[in-house]
């Protein structure tokens, strides 16, 4: 049966403040806890296998979100956004603090596996809400604005997780209460897009339209994490070794891929056959020039730059493509196999690094490696991106 067409609320500032910080969970998520994991190692030194385990702890969510963003989006479309949402951020607020009570290494992990589900449901509902509430270049506006406060915030989460690390490997878990205080306003001010009344079963996702996206982006969630990962590992080859240095370092990348981001907004008038070359061209450069730098500081850090340019004008892209052409009915489930091919991507992108270094006899060339493919991957978006693929800020609801 068809959708019928209703009455609509009109989103503003609050709305959009709590859904971008929302956003921002499953960064939290992904590196508030990555300073104590040395803490964690030594606490844990007795159990088998803890050298291993350990940094499951830390990496483990990403996967999940990978593996259950899909069906998120299809809970979200099947039952109700705004419902999914709040008992998630309730989930997430339980089991992220769970690590304070819990003294086995094997609880904490199942802990954060249900961590995972819950930033997979945040995550998708999140960015499935702003695409629902507004449209057109404000859409374009504050999906780039998403991407940059995530990359604002990394950095943020980064340095409250070593302050608090400085008291105890557990005390960083407490910061994931913030979700259940997020959840009060949430309840309050935001509500379940009332765009259409279903009176039949879902319509079928546009699995065309949206596999050639899907697949850029787990590619595109490689490149975005890999010097996320391994920019403090270049550092420490190169000498650099002191942790304000790396951390100084670091953060200039953050804002060379906050300024992109922010940057999308201006951009979202052309298309992405037009704009991902220029993403991923940016993000080979900067890995080829860390690749072939001969580990000079001035060098990493210039292709640190270009790579995280390149990173910040990337996801705004990718995410807009491919949901700009779904209807409301269709748009949870499109953002979620989204969701779900970045962070699969992400997951991956260490392994694959892992793999290169090994077979190429270093990080450094591992990653000129990687530029290359990225290089190449750059070239071809002019035969993998169709002719017919709009301007971002032009959305098809």
């Amino acid at each position: 049966m068809p959708d019928t067409v209703l009455a609509e609320r009109r989103a503003g500032l609050p709305q959009l403040v709590l859904l971008l910080a929302g956003s921002c969970l499953s960064v939290l998520g992904a590196v508030l806890i990555a300073p104590v994991l040395p803490q964690m190692t030594d606490h844990f030194a007795g159990v088998p296998g803890a050298g291993v385990l350990v940094p499951i702890v830390l990496t483990v969510p990403a996967l999940i979100i990978g593996l259950t963003a899909p069906f998120a989006g299809l809970i979200a479309d099947a039952v109700d956004r705004k419902r999914v949402l709040i008992i998630a951020m309730v989930g997430y607020t339980i089991f992220g603090t769970a690590p304070l009570h819990l003294d086995s290494l094997g609880a904490i992990i199942g802990s954060r596996i249900l961590v995972g589900l819950c930033e997979a449901a945040i995550m998708t509902c999140c960015t499935t809400l702003i695409a629902d509430y507004w449209s057109g270049p404000r859409r374009s506006r504050y999906l780039g604005l998403q991407t940059l406060l995530a990359s604002v915030s990394a950095t943020v989460f980064l340095g409250i997780g070593g302050a608090l690390g400085s008291a105890g490997w557990r005390t960083p878990f407490w910061l994931y209460a913030v979700a259940v205080l997020l959840a009060v306003p949430m309840q309050l001010l935001i509500w379940q897009p009332a765009r259409v009344a279903r009176t039949g079963k879902l319509p079928p996702l546009p699995w065309r339209k949206l596999r050639v996206p899907c697949l850029v982006t787990l590619a595109g969630g490689v490149v975005f994490y890999a010097l996320i990962v391994e920019l403090s590992f270049v550092l420490d080859e190169a000498g650099v070794t002191a942790t304000a240095t790396i951390g100084a370092l670091s953060a200039l990348m953050s804002l060379a891929t906050a300024i992109a981001a922010g940057s999308f907004a201006r951009l979202s008038g052309r298309t992405p056959r037009a704009l991902l070359p220029v993403a991923f061209g940016s993000s080979a450069a900067g890995f080829l020039i860390i690749g072939a730098g001969g580990g000079a500081i001035p060098v990493i850090t210039a292709g640190a730059v270009l790579t995280g340019a390149g990173t910040g004008l990337l996801l705004p892209v990718l995410l807009t493509w491919a949901t700009n052409g779904l209807s409301f009915a269709e748009r949870g489930r499109g953002t979620g196999l989204w969701t779900g091919s970045l962070f699969v991507g992400e997951f991956l992108s260490p392994i694959l690094i892992t793999g290169l270094s090994g077979a190429l006899g270093g990080l450094r060339p591992a990653l000129g490696a990687l530029g290359v493919a990225t290089a190449i991957l750059a070239v071809a978006m002019a035969a993998i991106v169709p002719r017919s693929a709009t301007p971002l800020n032009i959305t098809q609801d």
